[in-house]
């Protein structure tokens, strides 16, 4: 069975107007309501009709996140070949946790890199991210600072992110975060307090391609 929607040597040959498949990825998350919320959100906003993104329903620890993120890769893999339909795969997985104090933060890693998942990890934690948004943050900072100074920007704020509170800020946050890598580069200390890297996965769903 020729797939509908990628193209082969045999497809090349068809009449008439074709339909470029859409960018498939998975995203697994650690909490279960502040960063599937927001990449909720977040799709609901972009609205790329070039990109489908599921937000998996399963949580966990960092290295629970990355073994869902694997087994649903894997999953959908062999559906593909079942199927004989290499769209039924993940473009990209992806998952997003934080640092905090995570004991197994290098099997996690290292169970990703082996499996090709891509991970966007937030240092001390998501509410950063969020954070980067409002204001600059170059000094290192801990989580309930984090999330205190997130709260005078979004009063009331415990858990729930509304993108569209965040949605203005957001090409600012962009270019904070790439300035967070950009300085921990070049000091030689990759993913140091302050550093995320969802910005790496948000921007490859508004602009649809891979990270």
């Amino acid at each position: 069975m020729v797939s509908r929607r990628r193209h082969d040597e045999r497809s090349i040959r068809r009449r008439g107007p074709t339909r470029e498949p859409k960018r498939r990825i998975l995203i697994v998350c650690e909490g279960q309501e502040t960063e599937r919320g927001y990449f909720k959100g977040f799709q609901h906003e972009v609205r790329n009709p070039r990109v489908h993104v599921e937000v998996a329903g399963e949580t966990g620890e960092p290295l629970q996140v990355v073994q869902v993120a694997v087994r649903r890769k894997d999953e959908a893999a062999s559906e593909a070949r079942q199927q004989r339909d290499e769209n039924l795969r993940w473009d990209e997985v992806w998952g997003v946790f934080d640092v905090d104090e995570h004991a197994r933060l290098d099997a996690a890693r290292q169970l990703a890199r082996k499996n090709g998942i891509d991970l966007a990890i937030s240092n001390p934690c998501f509410e950063l991210w969020a954070l980067l948004h409002f204001q600059e943050q170059q000094a290192h900072i801990e989580r309930d600072k984090a999330k205190a100074a997130l709260q005078r920007h979004l009063p009331g704020y415990d858990k729930a992110l509304d993108f569209a509170r965040l949605h203005p800020g957001y090409s600012e946050a962009v270019r904070r975060a790439q300035r967070l890598d950009e300085d921990a580069e070049r000091q030689e200390k990759p993913g140091r307090n302050p550093t995320t890297g969802v910005y790496r996965l948000t921007e490859s769903i508004r602009q649809g391609g891979g990270p």
